[in-house]
């Protein structure tokens, strides 16, 4: 395994592999990804359950072909900060957010989060973290689990919105719904 230091000093990274990921939830993901971009919402992060390991983005670069721009997380300690994952790029900040939603609910297999204070602010009855983590917290992590209990999507304050779902095709059809 070879260690990486990120850019962020908010957990680290261990990587069984370097390989792209062949994962066959990829196209579906670069399928809703580029339906919202043609809505104009660029900041997506995707994530999806893949058996016992979450594929998710990972930071975008303008050289990178969409399909690099994935990586298969194996594992994540939240006590300890340490991510396991396979793929060529970095993990976004989200990605212990996205881990945690997955192995805490078993019910949601697809996390969108769009990274939109404006969007935020078109959904009126849905359920908002009351403080503004600038980074993912444990804290951050359990308010947006307890607003997950009853809601399928969570404003995070001052950052964008959540949105889960048994599938992505659901979490699409909800995203679409509020955006229109």
């Amino acid at each position: 395994m070879n260690e990486k230091n990120l850019s962020n000093i908010y957990f680290r990274t261990f990587y069984v592999s370097k390989e792209k990921s062949n994962c066959p939830l990829i196209a579906n993901a670069i399928r809703v990804e580029k339906k919202l971009k043609e809505q104009n919402i660029n900041d997506i992060v995707t994530s999806q359950r893949y058996g016992k390991r979450v594929l998710i983005d990972s930071f975008k670069d303008k050289k990178g072909e969409i399909r690099d721009n994935f990586l298969e997380i194996v594992d994540y300690d939240p006590i300890k900060k340490v991510l396991l994952a396979m793929g060529p790029k970095e993990p976004r900040i989200e990605t212990p957010l996205h881990w945690m939603i997955h192995h805490a609910r078993s019910e949601v297999n697809t996390v969108v989060q769009i990274n939109d204070k404006e969007l935020s602010e078109k959904l009126k009855k849905t359920p908002k973290t009351e403080k503004d983590y600038s980074v993912v917290t444990l804290e951050q992590i359990k308010e947006v689990l307890k607003h997950l209990r009853d809601s399928k999507k969570v404003i995070l304050k001052n950052q964008g919105v959540i949105f889960v779902g048994n599938d992505i095709n659901e979490v699409e059809k909800l995203i679409l719904e509020v955006i229109k």
